[in-house]
């Protein structure tokens, strides 16, 4: 075979029906999509409407809460700590922070804070000041001699209640 007899499979390519070229074409005047009105125009923005029946979306019943106000932490944990001190990636005799797990590309960022999971096991003795921690991780980083110092951030401002008036 050579790439001059290269061609695509039976039926894989088909031209582009040309609409609007008379009505031997099969698609001449109205170009197959009816007679006037909005679904005739381009930009229809129609999807979800069911003439006049409940839509699908509003027949099905509606579950949980999204917190606007809550905090986005990356989890982190012992197993992947242990894997990284394992590598070198990190140094256990410093003090490890969310910065240094960054730096080190431990984790992709910080968000708004990481958390340390009990998952996995921890075999280094590590300094660790993160902003949350299992009390399972705490237990096992203390197990092996090592320290949890959960720090606290400063939290956005709490969003204004409907209605009422903005606190200052």
């Amino acid at each position: 075979m050579k790439l001059n007899q290269l061609s695509p499979n039976e039926g894989a390519v088909t031209d582009r029906k040309r609409v609007g070229r008379g009505i031997g074409s099969g698609k001449g005047k109205t170009c197959g999509v009816g007679q006037k009105g909005q679904k005739a125009r381009s930009g229809v923005a129609i999807n979800g409407y069911e003439g006049g029946q409940m839509p699908l979306f509003q027949r099905l019943p509606k579950r949980g809460f999204k917190n606007p106000g809550a905090k986005r932490m990356v989890e982190l944990s012992l197993g992947r700590l242990q894997e990284a001190l394992d590598k070198k990636l990190i140094d256990p005799k410093n003090t490890i922070d969310e910065a240094t797990l960054v730096s080190c590309k431990v984790i992709k960022n910080a968000k708004d804070g990481v958390r340390l999971l009990a998952s996995g096991e921890l075999t280094s003795k590590v300094n660790l000041k993160l902003s949350g921690a299992s009390k399972g991780a705490i237990a096992a980083v203390e197990k092996v001699g090592g320290t949890v110092e959960v720090i606290v951030k400063e939290s956005k401002a709490p969003l204004p209640k409907r209605g009422g008036p903005v606190a200052n």
